[in-house]
């Protein structure tokens, strides 16, 4: 635990509160059934605002990297071990975490079919491999790389025949990325899932990496240019640019969240970037921080309250009893069916169970927050 260092970008805070919020928003509705369109994921092509909040997080992920790494950097003399150290060590905390949330409370899970792959692992895998292209890529590897992936991940998708559905096959059940899941994961992935690929398998996390070097990128800028206007301007033509990319790319090459297509990645980054751009004029320009305050509390703990929502979440659905007619009954049921959809109408009564949630994690975390500790991973 740490306090908030000086100089910190607030911004960040915000975009990264807004993000972790996004998520126990969409994660957790009283009923998956009654749940508004916009806060829910995309079938398959095509994107709502929840196929956002995962690539902005990846997004301010990258934004971070520079900043905390080039001080360090200057003061290494060269010394590469300790930073190296501090990099596997998150990577494997990222990963141990998530681990943790697929799996607990463990008592059900059977290796056999326990899934390997998940949201904090893929954010595990593309920090370590963002920082390592920080740290050994100059500006111009990193475009070679960035594009390389894009391009790259797009040609094998398209190009490469999948045995049984031959090549440029984007259906759930025919794609590329779905098959090399199925062969290299077989049962370990999201059971859920609407083909045999993983949300966060291995072929498409390399896309994904694109995400967080867009926030390198980013943050490369903003530490070398702080609090000028003409920062804000870039930050919005750019954002603007990329995003009509994404879309145009999309005829090509379907946006698509499941699959992390190079359009999807290119969509996002551009409407990240026009979202921090709007939130850095207010918060760091014009500091005008108290509207923000909210998203900052959660923005300066966000795998903490990541972690803890959702081991309570799935805690809610384990604890359970039979009742009088011998249905099985959660405690989720209970509370959400006495608590919220017994008088308020389906789709608000799911809505507001999310919204219950935020208000109560918040609380949580704004205890911390005034305390000055801050969880570091």
């Amino acid at each position: 635990m740490s306090p908030v260092p000086e100089g910190r970008l607030r911004s960040l805070d915000v975009l990264r509160g807004a993000t972790i919020a996004g998520m126990i928003l969409v994660n957790n509705p009283g009923d998956w059934g009654k749940t508004f369109a916009p806060l829910l994921h995309a079938e398959w092509h095509g994107w709502t605002p929840t196929d956002l909040i995962f690539p902005f997080f990846l997004f301010v992920m990258g934004v971070a990297i520079p900043l905390a790494l080039a001080s360090r950097l200057e003061r290494s003399d060269g010394a590469m071990g300790p930073i190296y150290r501090q990099i596997v060590r998150r990577t494997l905390i990222l990963f141990g975490l998530g681990l943790v949330l697929a799996w607990f409370p463990f008592y059900d899970v059977t290796w056999a079919s326990a899934r390997i792959p998940g949201v904090l692992q893929r954010i595990a895998v593309v920090y370590l491999l963002a920082s390592l292209a920080y740290l050994h890529l100059g500006v111009k590897g990193r475009i070679w790389l960035s594009v390389g992936l894009l391009v790259g991940y797009w040609m094998a998708m398209k190009l490469v025949p999948v045995p049984g559905f031959g090549a440029g096959d984007l259906s759930p059940a025919g794609n590329l990325a779905g098959w090399v899941d199925a062969h290299l994961l077989g049962a370990h992935v999201w059971r859920h899932a609407p083909g045999p690929a993983d949300p966060e398998g291995i072929l498409s996390t390399l896309p994904a990496v694109v995400t967080a070097l867009a926030g390198v990128f980013t943050g490369e800028w903003l530490r070398t240019k702080p609090g000028r206007a003409d920062t804000v301007i870039g930050l919005l033509v750019w954002g603007n640019v990329a995003a009509a990319a994404g879309g145009f790319w999309g005829y090509l090459f379907p946006i698509n969240k499941n699959l992390w297509t190079s359009s999807y990645v290119v969509l996002t980054a551009g409407l990240a970037l026009v979202t921090l751009g709007v939130i850095y004029y207010f918060v760091d320009i014009r500091e005008d921080q108290a509207w923000a305050e909210p998203m900052i509390v959660f923005g300066t703990n966000p795998i903490t309250v990541f972690v803890l929502s959702g081991l309570v979440a799935k805690l809610l659905y384990k604890i359970r009893w039979t009742g009088a007619d011998a249905t099985v009954i959660t405690l989720k049921a209970w509370l959400y069916t006495h608590l919220f959809s017994s008088w308020i109408p389906d789709y608000f009564a799911s809505l507001a169970w999310a919204v219950v949630n935020i208000v109560l994690w918040w609380a949580a975390m704004r205890v911390l927050y005034t305390r000055r500790i801050f969880i570091k991973i």
